[in-house]
């Protein structure tokens, strides 16, 4: 227990001091599951020390979420209340951060309609469209960190004696964010700086296209004039850095809106907000999805992609050494803050802005004339394997290999 405690404090103090990097003066809201309390109360503490004026812990409780899919009238999951989207909006405004402990219960909606759950999630995400353009221009800091809970432990550690799970999965998240070294911080610099290696180099081939090749995978990629490659973290508008996933062993882009043709198949589940999908296969024509089907939860993924017009694009792509911390564990963890992390991955729905030169600064229409895809969603799932081979186009039309057999062919 006392190991134990030792290493929450040091989780703590990195995700304050590292995560959302929170600065003297600023106001922190934490959103947090109810059986985090241990954690959260740590990091409001340490928030305070590292000098934040005012820590809001806002709690989320699986049980009451289900309640309401439960009792509530259908029509009533059209609402979001304008006015939290608008206090959200204020907050950033001011330079607040916010910090998520994200932890999706892979089973929480089962045997709920799935319509519900999507007019939910749309309608959030149609009132708080103006409050996500702080996040997904990095206008603010925010991060997003995962911690234990019996439902998700349950679903993980299946395989373990139910006394045990929670503990594994402990011991696995403070392998994958690196507190069980003897510096973390330290730890994460040379991540981070790792990361920017591969950045770095990518950002400077300038590729065209990338060509992707797996079992069920042939699938060519453009990227837009002017892409950015990105990994680790960066800077907030004010020049603060920090880490908006942790763990994260990607470097990331966005591909061309219309510039993506042919099939990809996933390679491990998607928790489709707290709803699983499995074995995806999409086929794309000049960017979009011209036919889909799924193992399992097919429903879900045709949610999905009638969200809006740009829920059947691409927004980001990323690479992930097959060969990697979290992928080596071979384990499925259900969650794709860190199943993203394990594999290479597309997202579709909205792109970042910051992949693309001076992408903060445009307006939707302008985003969309660069390459750039636009949305309310932005759902990453995963297609890297250990047979997984990847070709790039050098801006002289060159072939040369990015990926062979699942990792880094430099």
């Amino acid at each position: 227990m006392e190991k134990f405690e030792f290493m929450l404090n040091k989780y703590a103090e990195l995700v304050v001091k590292v995560g959302v990097n929170v600065q003297v003066g600023q106001v922190l809201i934490v959103h947090a599951p109810i059986e985090t309390a241990e954690l959260t109360r740590l990091i409001v503490a340490k928030a305070y020390e590292a000098g934040a004026k005012y820590v809001i812990v806002e709690w989320d409780d699986d049980a009451i979420t289900r309640v309401r899919y439960e009792k509530a009238s259908d029509d009533s999951f059209d609402y979001y209340p304008q006015w939290l989207a608008d206090s959200m909006v204020h907050f950033a405004e001011e330079g607040g951060a916010i910090l998520h402990i994200k932890v999706p219960n892979p089973e929480l909606f089962r045997g709920i309609d799935s319509a519900k759950v999507s007019a939910a999630v749309k309608s959030a995400a149609v009132a708080r469209e103006e409050y996500s353009k702080y996040t997904r221009n990095s206008k603010i800091s925010w991060s997003l960190i995962k911690a234990p809970t019996r439902a998700w432990a349950d679903k993980v550690y299946a395989d373990l004696p139910e006394e045990q799970r929670v503990d594994a999965m402990w011991e696995a998240i403070f392998h994958m964010v690196r507190v069980n070294t003897d510096d973390p911080i330290a730890a994460w610099r040379e991540h981070i700086n790792h990361l920017k290696t591969s950045q770095d180099l990518l950002n400077a081939k300038r590729y065209k296209s990338l060509h992707y090749r797996a079992p069920g995978t042939d699938l060519r990629v453009q990227m837009p004039e002017g892409h950015i490659w990105r990994g680790g973290g960066g800077e907030n508008e004010k020049g603060v850095y920090f880490v908006a996933n942790m763990p994260t062993e990607e470097v990331y882009t966005m591909p061309h809106r219309t510039g993506v043709n042919g099939t990809v198949k996933s390679t491990l589940p998607l928790n489709l907000n707290g709803r699983l999908v499995e074995g995806i296969t999409l086929t794309f024509k000049e960017g979009k999805v011209v036919a889909y089907d799924a193992e399992s939860g097919l429903e879900h993924l045709t949610s999905l992609l009638e969200t809006d017009e740009g829920a059947s694009y691409l927004g980001e792509m990323a690479l992930v050494p097959h060969d990697s911390p979290i992928s080596n564990l071979n384990r499925v963890f259900y969650n794709t803050g860190i199943d993203e992390n394990a594999s290479c991955h597309f997202a579709l729905g909205s792109a970042y802005p910051v992949n693309l030169e001076g992408g903060t600064k445009l307006s939707k229409d302008e985003l969309l004339e660069r390459g750039a895809n636009v949305s309310l969603t932005h759902v990453d799932f995963m297609i890297g394997c250990a047979d997984l081979d990847i070709d790039g186009e050098l801006p002289d039309g060159t072939i040369e290999p990015v990926f062979h057999q699942g990792n880094w062919a430099y």
